[in-house]
């Protein structure tokens, strides 16, 4: 496995390896890998003849309040992983190769969707994602790029700006890898102290319970929130940010459920702010 800082021997690589009609898999990540980016790892190794998965904590997507400073980062063990893998290529450059000196100035925005769900309570969260992505896009020039289910809004945008921006990679979205007792698969699942592991259920607990009054056959979204919210009651130390429930391709709220919505939520467990989702199907 090789591990690539810079911009310009990352885009060598993958136009050598375009040039031998090699069909590159991107991973992209911010390291602190868990069994969810495995995951994204092996559905590109079935598919991909050269796998490429990049490590880089992106600063454009954090608030000023956010923990951008303390996001865990363990560079060694994490290539250690992905080696074991079998992947080919880990590309893991620094904030100064990514955004030099006064290139900030540029962004990628779909405007449309970004102040939806996190990007509400989020600004600027958005568009530091696609601007990234964008640029992991150029640098790399993958044919496919692999993303969870678990980040639905992200994945939505991501979509939404490759198709606008008529980018040649195809978008592959694999599904929410959980812990036994249905926790979604975090990297910042690690801050969380032994009771506020048992509380961040809450979140996979209000999903459960939208979806099982859904499947007795209710429709109106209103009716389903309001059952889901009802999980945080009695948990005073889970702050509930949203619980919506949307088209997943433009993320926009659906009053009725026709076709397969998508039923996300976002909280605060303490200090950490956690996300998980579900598909309702009709």
């Amino acid at each position: 496995m090789k591990i690539v800082s810079t911009i310009p021997e990352m885009r060598t690589s993958s136009r050598a390896a375009h040039s031998r009609a090699t069909r590159i898999g991107l991973v992209p990540t911010m390291g602190a890998l868990h069994e969810g980016h495995l995951s994204l790892v092996r559905a590109a190794r079935s598919t991909s003849d050269q796998v490429v998965a990049s490590i880089f904590v992106n600063p454009t997507q954090f608030g000023p309040n956010e923990d951008f400073s303390r996001y865990p980062r363990n560079l060694k063990e994490d290539c250690a992983l992905l080696e074991r893998e079998g992947v080919d290529i880990v590309f893991a450059p620094l904030v100064e190769e990514m955004y030099p000196a006064g290139a900030d100035a540029t962004w990628v925005v779909v405007e449309a969707m970004s102040n939806r769900l996190c990007g509400r309570s989020r600004p600027g969260h958005f568009r530091g994602v696609t601007t990234v992505v964008s640029k992991l896009f150029h640098i790399v020039e993958p044919d496919l790029a692999f993303f969870g289910q678990k980040d639905a809004a992200q994945v939505a945008i991501i979509r939404r700006m490759v198709r606008d921006l008529n980018m040649p990679v195809t978008i592959e979205v694999c599904p929410i890898v959980r812990e036994a007792d249905g926790l979604a698969l975090s990297s910042r699942n690690a801050y969380l102290s032994a009771p506020e592991r048992k509380r961040a259920l809450t979140l996979y607990r209000s999903l459960l319970r939208a979806r099982a009054i859904f499947d007795q056959g209710e429709r109106e979204t209103g009716k389903l929130v309001a059952a889901a919210k009802t999980e945080f009651v009695g948990e005073p130390a889970v702050r509930l940010d949203y619980f919506e429930i949307v088209d997943p391709h433009t993320l926009e709220p659906e009053p009725m459920i026709r076709k397969r919505a998508l039923a996300a939520v976002a909280a605060f467990v303490g200090t950490t702010r956690l996300i998980d989702n579900i598909l309702l199907e009709p």
